[in-house]
């Protein structure tokens, strides 16, 4: 069994098979999942669990790079992007329309579903290398 970090299987396997440049999806509960992107589903019930505390895990075992956001997310004024910046603080942060992120989600490795409520909680993981 497995000691630490992320626990399940599918989300450690997709993790380990990261390479530079590739993207991870985490994504609230109404995020659509392009046909052909596996889809990890974690959610439980409405907002279990957290968009963050995925994303928390994840970033003890992912070298990320970027991280993109919805420019709606960021007009709603949700602490959303400041807690995923403070995450991955030397990644570079951008934003791109809501439609542009669903687009950018077809070439994942995969997209993760949480059961995040919060509308446009969605961030694109762009992994980095750590030399």
């Amino acid at each position: 069994m497995k000691k630490t970090g992320v626990l399940h299987h599918g989300l450690s396997r997709v993790i380990a098979m990261m390479g530079h440049t590739d993207l991870l999806i985490v994504g609230d509960a109404g995020l659509p999942v392009p046909p052909g992107v596996p889809c990890i589903d974690l959610a439980v019930t409405a907002g279990m669990p957290p968009l963050l505390d995925v994303v928390r895990a994840i970033a003890i075992e992912l070298e990320v790079e970027a991280i993109t956001v919805a420019d709606e997310l960021v007009a709603r004024g949700s602490d959303v992007p400041a807690d995923l910046q403070a995450f991955f603080p030397r990644a570079e942060f951008r934003t791109v329309s809501h439609e542009e992120l669903k687009r950018l989600s077809a070439g994942a490795r995969a997209v993760v579903r949480t059961g995040e409520t919060t509308p446009y909680a969605n961030v694109v993981l762009r992994s980095g290398v750590t030399f």
